[in-house]
């Protein structure tokens, strides 16, 4: 029968072993977590210039049909109910509120 200093050896090195390896598991787990912020940060990234440019898209389709067909009024007092800033107001030559 083993005595108590070998048993409590034994556990000793076990739960080294156990510390040494929950400690890999946790850098592991953070190197994994910052990679999976890293590529969700890119993919938001992705979809804000894919949406700023839909919205470039769309607001020259209408600029242009305004233009031709002699409506950039109407479009001006669209934009006169939806615009706020200061700066954007003035792309349009329209009063500040």
């Amino acid at each position: 029968m083993p005595s108590s200093s070998i048993k409590n050896t034994v556990k000793t090195k076990h739960t080294a072993k156990n510390t040494t390896m929950l400690e890999k598991l946790k850098k592991q787990k953070q190197v994994l977590e910052a990679r999976i912020q890293k590529c969700e940060n890119r993919n938001k990234q992705v979809e804000r210039k894919q949406e700023t440019r839909r919205k470039i898209l769309v607001g020259s389709y209408f600029l242009d049909k305004a233009y031709k067909e002699n409506k950039f009024d109407d479009i001006k007092k669209l934009m006169d109910d939806y615009l706020t800033r200061h700066s954007d107001r003035k792309l349009f030559d329209l009063p500040l509120k």
